[in-house]
């Protein structure tokens, strides 16, 4: 190239915290690294530089071993010898929630900020693909640039890069987000160990360069070239002065300068001069022959996906909000708890961690972690519901008799809700400290009279509810200021329809004896509430919106009254061979799936309630009991995945699935909750759910965003299957009708195209194997034994969003909230809530408290390509609204009508809104 070259080498370690190694072996590598590196600094002053692996992690995990670096190791970062940030970790983004990639910044930023400066790098180097509002997040958080290796240009397996067409000219490029955001994307071309293991020795080096330099210039846009010095878990170059010395004296017409991405991001842009291709959205390799996509880690060990769905949607949809409607009510936060929470959980977030693809001790380890986080957030739910139940007035109860039993019933999550609830209550107590022997004790709690009683809500309208006497239960407080507070208690399940509790809001309902005065009068029965059956014959139930009707097989049809659509075969399983890895999903060549479409099953009503009725569906199934020994064999000399010949064995095992399909009286989906006992290994399992309408492209939840996919592949795309990513659901849309089909915790799905635009939902993969560089049996990620998996499907009129279907689909991931109170005066009604909001096709993501401003946080974003307006009106929080970003900065004070504020919201904006608490 005839322009004068720049060789900026940036020396780093791409730290995969836990991988093929258990973390604590990586952990005193990293420390090994860590002293090497802060001993090199100090007495190598050409040695200039180190950048971190943009996770404040490692500082966390080195000082843990060695407390008494921290002096030293402060004083390099604050000299700028060390760069740290912007990340916690490097998280896997299309697995981990938004909210959660929001934290990941969030808390990365407020870790760094204490050493001093924050790198501004938009780091994704190893991201299996990333995310489309990437560039988004990146503006928010003041970075304007992104550094990554994966999604545009073909990489695969063992880091090699193919020379087929890309999406991009160069290896410069501006990367667009769907909401119009754009940053300098910087793709590692030749990978992120380009400039690894430097040669000092002229020999050596001249050849290194030759090869080196023709590299980075076939890609580059300018002289300005990249040089990543370092690579997995490398150890530092302590000879690297003397290698870029001897480049120097070989290549006097190039400048070779030890850089940091700071100086490297600036000269890149002072010498720009061509026009730089500009790629949008997502970046998931899709220009490519689809065979090393690393798409298919969405489904390596689904019990892991479904521990971090629940621990996510505990800490940022119930307990986050929850603590923040007590702060408004004058509670503390505790941002320290959250923080140790949400820094546990992230823990699981890396992309061989919560990918499923390291080694099984790694996995073991993560599902601790899941429940040590969930303790935490637990606990803080704890707190925060009595404190809320304690203001609630629940004195107009007290007509019922002095023991009525007030429960609340909290909507945690961004729409107003209805759906079965399920609460324990203790309809009496005795402690331990009244002095009563426990015989005694015990034989009065067995003799309460639980009859008589019936369910009533605020206004006194009886609700339809099932009571399961739980008997005789032990229990005890913990009580701030005593010691532990041990009873008995008689307890009892109380599962009812809560209707229309408001957004972020709770209603209150009272468990109380009809006989006692005033009852009868005040309480108002629906007796045709009472009566109600959603059954309409052995095979058929429905309520208002929808219509079920099951087949001989166990598929069902489901019809949508409002728009008259009929969804046929809907919930047939898929079982295929998977002779692949922990990465990538292979079939056996040859091979038929084989599915439970005219396989008889047995069906039977399990539930026939006023509120809900189900249908349990049992398949008796075989299936191959495993690869063949051929497999064994292909593992072993390190076949190349999609180069297997291996099949599966003609022996059968057992699989016998129970599928619970359920409707709720006031549904507008039906819930599927599956379930069985895996003895078979080398196996794919997926859900099938044919819409037969008529689209080219669905939309998938993603991260900040309701991402639209084509459902063909490019031309370019090999691999017979086409498996994506989701979060909360998939959606195939058509002229006036749309199937949409939420999960809990199941991220990978397939658009088939069969000609019925079938999406497949995969519910378990078993593998044996790591795969990737080398041998790393990996028996654990067979996944045998138990396994359950939660959908519900919402059928709607074509627009997921603005029919309330993708809703729908987000409060499925929520779990209600309840709890047990008393009788007692408070300042909140018995049917409130703190704050309400109005936009359409916004999604509500959080609410939280800043820990620095104190202020109240609340996030959305635009679902759609179209502008829309948000209104907000706050009355427990009136010292002004204003808008923010991700990292919670105040900005533009919002335009206010007495307590509602109003926002402009622009095409799939993520809207972040400070409250004021005065």
């Amino acid at each position: 190239m005839n322009k004068q070259r720049k060789a900026h080498i940036i020396s780093h370690t791409h730290w995969d915290r836990e991988w093929y190694l258990p973390y604590e072996k990586h952990h005193v590598l990293l420390v090994k690294l860590m002293d090497t590196l802060i001993d090199t600094l100090e007495n190598d002053p050409e040695y200039r530089s180190f950048y971190l692996d943009g996770q404040t992690i490692i500082l966390e995990d080195y000082l843990q071993v060695r407390p008494e670096k921290r002096e030293r190791l402060e004083r390099l970062i604050r000299d700028g010898r060390i760069f740290i940030g912007p990340w916690y970790i490097l998280q896997d983004a299309f697995l981990t929630s938004s909210e959660a990639n929001a934290r990941n910044l969030q808390i990365g930023h407020q870790d760094a900020s204490r050493y001093g400066t924050i790198a501004k790098v938009g780091y994704f180097p190893d991201t299996f693909g990333n995310i489309g509002q990437a560039p988004q997040m990146m503006r928010q958080a003041g970075i304007d640039n992104a550094v990554f290796g994966r999604g545009v240009k073909p990489t695969g397996f063992n880091n090699t890069v193919a020379d087929s067409e890309y999406e991009s000219s160069f290896s410069e490029l501006i990367w667009e987000g769907p909401d119009g955001s754009q940053v300098l994307g910087i793709l590692f071309a030749n990978w992120y160990s380009n400039g690894n293991e430097i040669p000092a020795d002229e020999t050596e080096a001249k050849l290194y360069w030759e090869r080196k330099l023709a590299d980075a210039e076939k890609y580059a846009s300018t002289g300005q070239l990249l040089y990543m010095n370092g690579c997995d878990h490398q150890p530092i170059q302590r000879d690297l002065a003397e290698a870029l010395r001897t480049a120097r004296r070989l290549y006097p017409d190039t400048e070779f300068v030890h850089s940091n991405f700071a100086d490297y991001l600036a000269s890149v842009r002072s010498s720009l001069g061509r026009e730089l291709s500009v790629v949008k959205g997502e970046l998931r390799s899709q220009r490519t022959d689809g065979w090393s996509t690393l798409v298919n880690t969405a489904s390596s060990r689904v019990y892991l996906k479904q521990m971090n769905q629940a621990g996510q949607a505990l800490l940022e949809k119930v307990a986050e909000p929850l603590a923040a409607y007590a702060y408004l009510l004058g509670e503390d936060y505790p941002h320290h708890l959250f923080t140790y929470a949400w820094k546990t959980l992230m823990q699981n977030h890396p992309h061989d961690s919560i990918c499923g693809c390291s080694v099984d001790e790694v996995h073991r380890e993560m599902v601790t972690r899941f429940e040590k986080s969930r303790h935490v957030a637990e606990t803080i739910v704890d707190d925060s519901k009595h404190a809320i139940a304690s203001a609630i007035d629940t004195t107009a109860f007290a007509a019922y008799g002095a023991d009525a039993l007030p429960v609340v019933a909290f909507n945690t999550t961004g729409w107003a809700r209805t759906g079965v609830v399920t609460i324990e209550a203790d309809a009496e107590r005795l402690y331990f400290r009244d002095g009563v022997p426990l015989p005694e004790i015990n034989r009065r709690m067995k003799a309460v009279d639980l009859t008589g009683r019936v369910l009533v809500d605020e206004s006194g309208r009886i609700i339809p509810c099932t009571v399961e006497d739980l008997g005789l239960q032990f229990g005890y407080d913990l009580p701030d200021d005593k010691f532990r507070q041990p009873y008995q208690a008689r307890r009892v399940r109380l599962t009812f329809e809560a209707e229309q509790v408001p957004a972020l809001g709770h209603r209150t309902y009272a468990w109380v004896r009809k006989a006692e005065s005033g009852a009868a009068e005040n309480a108002v029965s629906d007796s045709a509430s009472a009566s109600y059956s959603l059954l309409n014959g052995d095979r058929i139930m429905e309520n208002d919106r929808i219509r079920i009707e099951i087949a001989d097989d166990g598929s069902f049809a489901l019809t949508d009254k409002s728009t008259g659509r009929e969804f046929r075969d809907l919930c047939v399983y898929e079982d295929t061979g998977d002779i692949g890895n922990e990465y990538m999903y292979k079939q056996p060549n040859g091979e038929e799936a084989l599915t439970t479409k005219g396989l008889t099953a047995d069906i039977r009503v399990v539930e026939n309630k006023p509120y809900r009725a189900t249908f349990e569906i049992v398949h008796e199934w075989a299936i191959p009991a495993g690869a063949d020994d051929l497999l064994a064999e292909e593992q072993r000399d390190l076949v190349y995945f999609p180069e297997r010949k291996a099949q599966r064995v003609s022996r059968t095992v057992p699989m016998t699935i129970r599928t619970l399909v359920s409707l709720n009286r006031s549904g507008r989906g039906v819930e599927i909750r599956t379930s069985f006992n895996n003895q078979a290994k080398d196996h794919r399992v997926r859900a099938l759910f044919p819409t037969d309408l008529a689209a080219g492209t669905h939309a998938a939840d993603s991260i900040f965003e309701v991402a639209v996919r084509d459902n063909e592949p490019s031309a370019e795309w090999m691999n017979p299957s086409n498996c994506q990513h989701q979060q909360a659901f998939v959606d195939v849309s058509g002229a006036g009708a749309g199937l949409t089909v939420a999960n809990l915790g199941l991220n990978e799905y397939e658009v088939l195209r069969d000609g019925r635009n079938t999406i497949a939902v995969t519910l378990l993969r078993s593998t044996g194997e790591l795969g990737d560089w080398g041998l790393f049996p990996t028996p654990e990620a067979q996944c045998l034994g138990e396994q359950t998996a939660s959908l519900l499907l919402v059928p709607h009129d074509g627009d997921g969003a603005s029919s309330g279907a993708y809703a729908e689909a987000y409060q499925f991931q929520v779990p209600w909230t309840t709890c047990q109170t008393e009788l007692h005066e408070g300042k909140l009604k018995p049917l409130h809530a703190p704050l309400h909001w109005e936009g359409s096709r916004l999604a509500f993501s959080s609410l939280k408290v800043s820990a620095d401003s104190g202020d109240v946080m609340l996030r959305w974003y635009n679902m759609n390509a179209a502008p829309t307006t948000l209104a907000l009106t706050s009355p427990m929080a009136s010292g002004g609204t204003y808008k923010s970003d991700l990292l919670e900065l105040q900005g533009e004070t919002l335009e206010a009508n007495g307590k509602t504020s109003t926002l402009a919201v622009g095409p799939c904006e993520i809207v972040t809104v400070g409250v004021k608490v005065e």
